[in-house]
Parts: C-alpha cells; structure tokens; sequence
C-alpha cells in the first residue's frame, strides 16, 4: 500500500532524522573525547588527596546527578562508571574497603551496561579500571578469578583506540605492580614511557605513567632516576600523598 505525505508531514520527518544523527554524533563525540569539564574537579579532588572522602562525596553525587541530565545512552554510563570509579578511589586511600568495593562493583555495572548499548574503547577501559581496583580491595579467590580480564578488558578498548593511554598504562602496570616473581620492573618502565609519545594523555594518565616509573625505579634501587620520576609526578598533583611518600623514603 502507497504512503502519501503531505509536505508538512515531510519537513516534520526531515527535521526528525536530522535531530536523531546528531544526537547520535553528539553522543559518539561524549564518548570519544576527554571527560567534559564539569567532571575534572571530581578527578582533581580525587588525584590531589586534600580532601577526605565524605567531603568528595557531595560533589561525587553532583557530578553523577548532572550526568544523568546531560548524557544519554552509553556516554552517560561512561560518566556514571567513571564517577563510581573516582569515589571508589577516594575510599580506597582510606582503606574504607567495603566502601570502595561497592563503588568499583556498581562502576562495573555501568561500564558493563554502556557496552551493552555500543562498545566503546572508553567502557571497556571503564571496565578494566573498576575490576583492576576491584581485585585490590577483594578476597583471593576474586582476584584468581577476574584478574586476568583486566588486560583483556584493556586489549579489547585498544583494538577500538589503539592510542588509548588508560588501558596501554594498565596492561604496562602488571610489569610494575606484579608480586614477586611476576613483575618485570624494567619491561613496565621501557612500555611506560613508550605510552608517553604514543597514546592520546590526560592529565591523571601522565601522572600515573610518572609515579609508575617512580615505582619501578624504587624498587630497582635507582634512587636517582626515582627521584626525577617522582618529582615530575609532583609537579601535577603536588599534594599527592602517595608520591609524596615514595620520594620521601629515597
């Protein structure tokens, strides 16, 4: 059977089509760029370690709230994973471990659901960020299980973005990070500072890319080299209270 559309009908369904690419391109553009402004106070708050987590809290639910209104679709679970992620984090450097777990598992959750909807470099390194953290504030028996999906998840996110410096900085952190005799302090420093001229950085990922190298560079007693890595982590989040120990105890 024929349709036949007035020409009213038509410019209704023209201007339709048109709202809908755009909101999808506008949604593929959340997704594929940095984290818009109004969430970098919660990830500075989190990096500079000046405030506890209940005073981080209110703005963890503000920045939640206001992504729940300015997103949609799988950018605004991104965010929403992202979010849960940042308090997590806050809890963790208080050893409040119940507290962090909750918000790494929900983080999941909603990494989980955005890939559902579109994958995404982002949700996958989500992913692999929430259950990396996840193993360090869970049983044994959760990390011989899970542990491994941490550079899947992240070799996943790079076979969308191969320049995506969160998950090349996972995948180098088991060099690092690893118990004894599963770390390999050299390899993670050599794949560390490749990341630097070769993935796409934010701010955090700098100062994680530093303080790993730092790390690694600690643990091989080159107080020298540490302490250059170390500074150069500083001289980003200077109040960094993590850093700000290792460097101390050279």
């Amino acid at each position: 059977m024929d349709i036949y559309l007035t020409n009213t009908e038509k410019k209704c369904i023209y201007k339709y089509m048109v709202l809908l690419i755009l909101l999808i391109f506008s949604q593929t553009s959340l997704s594929a760029q940095t984290p818009p402004e109004w969430f970098i106070p919660l990830r500075e708050a989190v990096y500079e370690q000046q405030l506890t987590a209940n005073q981080i809290a209110p703005m963890y639910r503000e920045i939640s709230a206001r992504a729940r209104t300015e997103l949609y679709g799988a950018p605004q679970l991104v965010m929403l994973s992202r979010c849960e992620y940042m308090m997590g984090r806050a809890f963790l450097y208080e050893e409040r471990k119940e507290e962090a777990a909750a918000r790494f598992s929900d983080g999941m959750d909603y990494a989980q659901r955005a890939l559902d909807v579109r994958e995404s470099a982002e949700a996958w390194v989500m992913l692999a960020e929430n259950l990396s953290q996840s193993c360090v504030v869970r049983s044994v028996a959760f990390v011989m299980a899970n542990g491994l999906n941490v550079e899947k998840y992240s070799k996943n996110a790079l076979a969308i973005n191969s320049r995506n410096a969160a998950a090349r900085i996972m995948i180098a952190s088991r060099w690092v990070y690893a118990p004894s005799p599963f770390h390999n302090y050299r390899r993670g420093i050599e794949m560390m500072t490749a990341i630097l001229t070769e993935c796409d950085m934010e701010k955090d990922d700098t100062f994680n890319i530093y303080s790993a190298i730092g790390y690694a560079y600690v643990q091989l007693r080159n107080s020298a080299q540490a302490r250059t890595w170390l500074t150069r982590a500083l001289e980003i989040y200077p109040t960094n209270r993590y850093v700000q120990t290792l460097r101390a105890g050279l």
